[in-house]
C-alpha cells in the first residue's frame, strides 16, 4: 500500500538529500554569503565615491552617524517586510501604517499618560493594522497586493481624519521620546540601537527558530507546508502581525527624530523598504531570503541617498538610480534562478 503520509522534507532534510524537496529554498537560503558579500563591496565602493566627491563632508562623524539614524526608520520596517516576502506575501501598507501609528501616539489623549504610553500605543496600533491586514489575507483569502493596497489607503486616511491634516507636536513634558534620538551612548544615538536590536532579533528569529523555517517553507510551498501540518492561514497572520509590529517601533524612531506624528510620514516608505529586501537577496516569489541581504540593502540605498545629498543632485536623480539598481538586482536574481545548483 503506498504511503500517503507527508513528506518530513518540511520540518528538515531528507535523510541523505541535504536541502531536498521542498526543503531546497531553506538550503539555498544558507547560500547568500556571496550575495552579502557583493552588497559589502558595493557599499565600499560607494564610500570610495563619497571620499573622492566630498572628502571633507562624507567621513566625518556627524554624516556616519547620520547615515544610520537615517536607516533605523526604514531599517526596521524593512525586517518586517523581509519576513512577509519570504513569507510569500507582500505589504504595501507599511509607510501609512507608521504615520498612523505616530498620528495616533501624538494625540492629545494619548500623550497626557505619558511617554511609555506614547510607545505603547504606536507599537499596538502598529500590530493591530497588521493584524487585520493578516485576517483578510489568511481568513478572508484575499490577494496580499489588495489586502495590502486596501491598508495603505484606509491608514493614511484614518490618519489624516484623526490628525485633520496637522502635525502634531510631541509635548516639552514626553522629551523621553525625543531622547532616544538625542542622547548618545557611545556617538550613536539610541535609535540606532533599537535598530540594531530589531535587526538582531529577527536574524535570530528567522535563521534559529521553527518559526523561522516555517516562513521558508510557507514562502517555498505553502501546499506542502500544510500538508506537513503547519498552519499555514495563522502563520500568514502572524507575518503580518510582526510587520505591523516593526512599523510601530519605526513609528517611534520617526517621532523621536521630528518629535512630531503627522499623516505625511513614511509616504513611499513601502516601496523603499521593498527596494531593500530585493536587492539583499530576498526572492519576491518567497522561500528565499535573510534579514542581513536586507539590512545591507538599507545601508545601499541610505548611502546613495547621502551621497545625493551632499552632491547637491536632484531628487528626480536618485530615484532614477534606485530604479536602475532594483532593475539590475532582479536580473541577477534571475540568472541566478537558472544557473544549474
Amino acid at each position: 500500500m503506498t504511503d500517503t503520509r507527508p513528506s518530513a522534507g518540511l520540518l528538515g532534510p531528507p535523510a541523505g538529500k541535504p536541502g531536498g524537496g521542498p526543503w531546497k529554498p531553506l538550503a539555498r537560503a544558507g547560500g547568500g554569503e556571496i550575495h552579502h558579500l557583493g552588497l559589502v563591496a558595493a557599499l565600499v565602493l560607494l564610500a570610495i565615491v563619497g571620499l573622492v566627491t566630498q572628502p571633507d563632508n562624507f567621513a566625518t562623524s556627524g554624516n556616519v552617524v547620520g547615515i544610520l539614524a537615517l536607516a533605523a526608520t526604514i531599517g526596521v520596517i524593512t525586517v518586517g517586510q523581509t519576513f512577509v516576502i519570504i513569507g510569500g506575501g507582500i505589504d504595501l501598507s507599511v509607510g501609512s501604517v507608521m504615520a498612523l501609528a505616530s498620528v495616533w501616539a501624538t494625540t492629545v489623549a494619548t500623550q497626557s499618560y505619558g511617554p511609555g504610553v506614547m510607545a505603547l500605543c504606536a507599537i499596538l496600533v502598529g500590530t493591530g493594522s497588521g493584524i487585520v491586514t493578516g485576517l483578510l489575507i489568511s481568513y478572508g483569502r484575499m490577494v496580499p497586493f489588495i489586502a495590502t493596497l486596501a491598508m495603505l489607503v484606509a491608514a493614511r486616511g484614518l490618519a489624516q481624519r484623526m490628525s485633520d491634516r496637522r502635525t502634531q507636536l510631541v509635548r516639552p513634558e514626553n522629551d523621553a521620546i525625543e531622547a532616544l534620538s538625542t542622547t548618545k551612548p557611545l556617538g550613536l544615538p539610541l535609535v540606532v540601537y533599537i535598530f540594531a536590536a530589531v535587526a538582531l532579533a529577527g536574524w535570530l528569529l528567522l535563521g534559529r527558530t521553527t518559526f523561522g523555517r516555517r516562513t521558508f517553507a510557507v514562502g517555498g510551498n505553502p501546499e506542502a507546508a500544510r500538508l506537513a501540518g503547519i498552519d499555514v492561514r495563522r502563520h500568514t497572520l502572524l507575518l503580518y502581525a510582526l510587520s505591523g509590529f516593526c512599523c510601530g517601533i519605526a513609528a517611534i524612531i520617526i517621532m523621536a527624530r521630528t518629535t512630531t506624528g503627522s499623516s505625511t510620514h513614511g509616504d513611499l516608505y513601502e516601496l523603499d523598504a521593498i527596494a531593500a529586501v530585493i536587492i539583499g537577496g530576498t526572492l519576491l516569489t518567497g522561500g528565499r531570503g535573510t534579514v542581513a541581504g536586507s539590512i545591507l540593502g538599507v545601508l545601499v540605498f541610505t548611502v546613495i541617498t547621502n551621497l545625493f545629498i551632499l552632491n547637491g543632485l536632484q531628487t528626480s536623480d536618485q530615484l532614477i538610480a534606485k530604479g536602475v539598481i532594483i532593475v539590475i538586482a532582479v536580473l541577477l536574481q534571475r540568472r541566478g534562478l537558472r544557473s544549474p545548483t
